[in-house]
């Protein structure tokens, strides 16, 4: 009990240090509330819960909470061309959204020009179309990038993109270290579950160092890596194979600092992560809490960091967007109610509620409002932000924490084994057998099995089938985007100085023959108008393509 109550000192002594809010926090019915709680006598558990903002942080990393400040409502959105985006943009800034998170659509997330053959039909359809640096400052005009945070979800083509929105910053007049964002970058997890690569592992890990290389001299604030869960638990995984996943793919990056002689306390603090928040509302809590334990514990033992920052994870969330059913699709807001609600009580730093409609289209713009005031109701009106970690010490949440951490510890022991001690060489031998593949089949099999004996039941599709809703208006893109966007995309290169673009590409080139880091040359390229295309072309050429082996 003395060490627990030495610990709440700590505490007290950090949030009286730290900046709060300016309101009351209070119960609706007016009834005072402290801002934690803790054990009124001595507990065994206590160890390994702690009090906010102290290691290992599983009760969060701050010792305020959220009465330092609230999560980032952070909204991802794309669709069509850059000057329609940036028109939903500045809708969900207007309505309260404190920061941007760009959709892209496939053609870009797969490193092709709009007027790609591989990209007829696809243009502007499950995100924005981003050809080059003059479509980053369409897609960011009269956004100041100095004073908003945005993240991007891309990774096989996430470089290139990168050099094009600080070229969209440097044309606002913006200066590098202003800027502060995330982009995902993480090419372990489109192995693993997404898909989305351009090149073999080797050449897309070359450009990542380079990239934690020049964010940690140039871009300080900004993260380069957002190591994604999300698309794993979305491609089926469970819970646990998500968390240990995830964290292993970020151990994976750790390394490739570590390789570069980085110093650990330095990159990774520009490491953050991005998890799914499914429909088990306790389970998920129990996830997000382990999974800052766990991080904190392998940073500090396995890996050496020092400072607190290194230690720390920060994660974005996604409400889940399997969870979303066609059938009835008014019951999806409920759905996703209840999991924002879990990723704030899990301590999420930033939150991305998805649409009633988007298990069908793009969110219209009435879906989209409703998702940014599920977020609103949330953090205005349910008091939750009044208490940091309200569910820590419920005997049934910390057994959850406890079970996910054992179990994501098992499964690091599997990676290592299949490698030759490390994460990542587990990490590329699980990719290469596909391991990873196969277990996440496995378990998004049992799941399907459940739902088909009606073991697992959903509301609108194998049970309470019956409804008077009518059907959605949905948003659909017009197939003259694809048809503009081609035709500016062939002005711009008329334009354009070719000789300049020329030379950038050939430098490129020259850069990835060498240890050079490939960061300037890129940007060079992409200040020269150089599409996004050539870029991701001419590396082709140099690095090879990579077919996954096809497992049975």
């Amino acid at each position: 009990m003395d060490e627990i109550e030495a610990g709440r000192a700590r505490w007290q002594a950090r949030y009286d240090a730290a900046s709060k809010r300016n309101r009351e926090f209070k119960t609706l019915s007016g009834l005072p509330v402290d801002p934690v709680y803790g054990p009124q006598s001595a507990d065994p558990r206590f160890e390994r819960i702690g009090w906010p903002g102290e290691y290992p942080f599983t009760r969060g990393l701050h010792a305020t909470g959220y009465r330092g400040r609230p999560w980032t409502i952070r909204q991802f959105a794309g669709f069509g061309n850059a000057r329609q985006t940036n028109e939903r943009y500045k809708m969900i800034l207007g309505a309260g959204g404190g920061g941007l998170s760009v959709a892209f659509d496939m053609p870009t997330l797969m490193g092709r020009d709009s007027d790609d053959a591989h990209s007829l039909g696809e243009v502007g359809h499950c995100g924005v179309a981003i050809d080059s640096a003059l479509d980053m400052d369409l897609l960011f005009d009269g956004i100041p990038l100095g004073e908003v945070t945005t993240s991007m979800t891309i990774s096989g083509p996430a470089v290139p993109i990168f050099c094009m929105y600080v070229v969209a910053a440097e044309r606002q007049g913006v200066p590098l270290r202003a800027l502060n964002g995330t982009l995902q970058t993480d090419i372990f997890k489109e192995y693993i579950a997404q898909k989305e690569w351009l090149f073999a592992p080797e050449p897309h890990l070359r450009l990542i160092g380079d990239l934690m290389e020049f964010c940690a001299a140039e871009v300080p604030a900004y993260k380069p890596l957002s190591v994604s869960g999300y698309h794993i638990r979305e491609a089926g995984s469970t819970a646990a194979q998500e968390l240990a996943f995830t964290l292993a793919d970020g151990f994976g990056y750790v390394e490739l600092g570590l390789s570069r002689g980085l110093d650990v306390d330095v990159f990774a603090p520009g490491l953050s992560f991005f998890f799914d928040a499914h429909i088990d509302f306790f389970e998920e809590i129990a996830k997000f809490r382990a999974a800052r334990r766990i991080w904190a514990r392998w940073m500090r033992e396995v890996y050496g960091a020092r400072t607190e920052k290194a230690q720390w994870l920060r994660f974005h969330t996604q409400t889940a967007g399997v969870s979303l059913t066609a059938q009835q699709p008014d019951n999806n807001i409920v759905r996703t109610a209840v999991e924002a609600l879990a990723a704030v009580l899990g301590g999420t730093q930033s939150l991305h509620t998805n649409a009633l409609d988007e298990v069908l289209a793009l969110p219209s713009e009435k879906a989209a409002e409703i998702a940014l005031r599920t977020q609103q109701v949330i953090m205005e009106e349910t008091e939750v932000v009044n208490v940091v970690d309200p569910l820590g010490g419920s005997w049934y949440v910390e057994a959850l924490t406890d079970r996910l951490e054992a179990e994501a510890e098992e499964i690091f022991a599997k990676i290592r084994e299949m490698g030759t001690g490390d994460i990542t060489s587990g990490l590329l031998r699980g990719i290469e057998d596909g391991w990873f593949m196969a277990e996440i089949a496995e378990a998004a099999f049992d799941y399907q099995r459940q739902l088909e004996k009606g073991d697992k039941r959903v509301v609108g599709v194998n049970c309470h089938t019956g409804t008077t809703e009518q059907p959605l208006e949905i948003l659909r893109v017009s197939h003259e985007v694809e048809a503009e966007q081609r035709r500016v995309l062939a002005e711009r290169r008329v334009r354009r100085d070719q000789s300049a673009v020329d030379a950038a590409l050939a430098a490129l080139v020259a850069a990835a023959r060498t240890d050079q880091n490939m960061i300037e040359p890129m940007l060079v390229a992409a200040r020269a108008e150089a599409t996004l295309g050539e870029i991701c072309d001419v590396l082709r050429e140099e690095w090879g393509t990579y077919t996954e082996p096809p497992r049975f």
